[in-house]
């Protein structure tokens, strides 16, 4: 009597115990089984490789309803000084600077498009690309934002990456496509480009689509795992 009392008491202590572990169980395998990445402040900062940061990503299938590129506010003039989000690119990135004239015109100057691999001597040649396209945020994410967070995001220059002056014909190439659909025509910067669209993705906390994110890494398999600073914008 005493032993059935004891076994008895032995199953409902097991039973007790499995019923406490198992929804940390079932979480666990949750958050493996869907990636439910842990969400960082605005302004916080982190340093990973890069491949890592592609795993910090949510993959997820992506809709373009509702998209307007009216929705980006962009170009606009944050520090009052006369000059646009285009134009401080432009003279942020120039590699002979040019001459500004009356409401910031550019003369002259010299640039460098990493896309194709050209060096050129007219602004009016260059277009300002958005590394992750406006309408690629809004698929990822960015159509749940509110519209002031869309007009930072399309005219961020406190991250290098997220915006750079490139050749009008490779930028209009490049359109809205990610990098399962398209890659810069100069090879040679290939790494650096997808190594800078994982980062802008993690600093938004966009999600990737699968054939992108099967695209990214294929192509980070060929390039060094290095470490990559971001500052979460949101």
């Amino acid at each position: 009597m005493r032993l059935a009392r004891t076994r008895r008491t032995l199953i409902a202590a097991l039973f007790a115990l499995l019923a406490l572990l198992a929804p940390t169980t079932a979480h666990a395998a949750t958050a493996v089984a869907g990636h439910l990445p842990a969400r960082h402040a605005p302004g916080e900062t982190v340093t990973l490789p890069v491949r890592d940061a592609l795993a910090e990503l949510t993959v997820a299938d992506e809709s373009r309803a509702g998209y307007s590129r009216d929705k980006f506010k962009h170009w606009t003039d944050a520090d009052k000084d006369g000059c646009n989000t285009r134009a401080e690119v432009l003279l942020a990135e120039a590699v002979a600077a040019p001459e500004v004239g009356p409401k910031c015109t550019l003369t002259g100057g010299v640039w460098y498009s990493p896309y194709d691999d050209q060096y050129i001597n007219d602004a009016r040649k260059l277009d300002v690309d958005h590394l992750g396209p406006l309408a690629e945020a809004w698929d990822s994410g960015a159509s749940a934002w509110t519209p002031k967070e869309r007009e930072a995001y399309a005219n961020d220059l406190d991250d290098p990456r997220a915006l750079i002056a490139v050749s009008a014909a490779s930028n209009r190439s490049k359109a809205d496509k990610d990098p399962a659909e398209w890659m810069p025509p100069y090879a040679g910067y290939w790494c650096t480009y997808v190594t800078n669209w994982v980062a802008d993705k993690l600093r938004y906390q966009l999600s990737v689509d699968p054939a992108e994110q099967a695209a990214l890494a294929q192509r980070l398999a060929a390039c060094p795992d290095q470490p990559i600073t971001v500052t979460y914008a949101r």
